[in-house]
């Protein structure tokens, strides 16, 4: 369910600054995308997993938490990745 160390450093060398920038928000939002995405697919499959979904609502709670922060920083790389990831925003 959780993200391959494989896609993670993917999606960290599409955002981050260098291979290492695990710390910027568009790459968290990212990752936790990634993750919210996986989620979503396991739930089809098991409806009545409750403490997955628990972890699943912290880790929307987190991304909308951070999208509100970069909003708040930087609108030009707030709209950007909104953009790339599809979010709704």
């Amino acid at each position: 369910m959780a993200v391959s160390v494989e896609r993670k450093k993917e999606i960290i060398a599409k955002y981050g600054a260098h291979d290492r920038d695990s710390g910027r928000p568009e790459v968290q939002i990212a990752i936790l995308t990634e993750n919210i995405n996986n989620l979503s697919q396991h739930f089809s499959q098991f409806k009545k997993d409750h403490h997955s979904r628990l972890g699943l609502l912290k880790m929307v709670g987190k991304r909308r938490r951070l999208l509100a922060y970069l909003k708040k920083k930087d609108i030009n790389r707030y709209r950007e990745i909104v953009k790339e990831l599809n979010l709704r925003k």
